[in-house]
């Protein structure tokens, strides 16, 4: 064989494999997307455990606080009409909610002395609390999830890769706007 017959086949098998391993990549950070979303599914769900035994414990104040009922009833819905797909901007009515249904705990908690003793009511809060912690974890790790995925199909060679074989499409992470609204730090771009 000539030399440069040689040369085309080595540098047309060191061209295919690169491919197949960056098409591979392409593929497992999609699903560590998938997975990452799963994550904060399975922990705003949780919430909703909580939030049913908080709600039977509350009934007897709810005649006087109604409008937490109702934050507490569209948090769960809210939470139950997540999209199985990842997508951040789904989250952010959640996530409001949630915000929503601890300052309405909060008064709650402050206005009535009998509550803030009941033992059980405590112990739903500080579940509750630690279940938002989880789903700030979890939308941590998805974002950082989201980010190298659509770094891996947007630059070069990735792209080139995803626009042939995969054609995958960004998948938008979680942003908290009225966080930011509130952060006047602006990045020099």
């Amino acid at each position: 064989m000539d030399i440069t017959l040689t040369l085309a086949v080595v540098i047309a098998v060191v061209i295919i494999v690169a491919g197949v391993v960056i098409y591979n990549g392409i593929i497992g950070g999609y699903n560590r997307v998938q997975r990452a979303w799963s994550d904060v599914l399975v922990y705003e769900r949780q919430k909703t455990k909580v939030l049913d035994q908080l709600q039977k414990v509350l009934a007897d104040f709810m005649v006087f606080e109604s409008s937490l009922l109702e934050k507490i009833t569209g948090l769960r819905s809210a939470i139950h009409s997540l999209p199985a797909g990842a997508d951040g901007n789904a989250l952010a009515t959640v996530e409001t909610a949630s915000r929503e249904l601890m300052g309405g705990l909060r008064v709650t908690f402050e206005a009535y002395p009998d509550l803030k003793a009941s033992e059980a009511a405590n112990n739903m809060m500080r579940e509750i609390a630690e279940q938002q912690e989880n789903v700030g974890a979890a939308i941590t790790i998805y974002n950082r999830n989201v980010e190298l995925f659509n770094n891996s199909i947007e630059m070069f060679p990735g792209s080139v890769v995803n626009g042939l074989f995969n054609k995958k499409t960004p998948v938008v992470p979680f942003s908290d706007t009225e966080a930011s609204q509130g952060f006047s730090y602006t990045p020099n771009f």
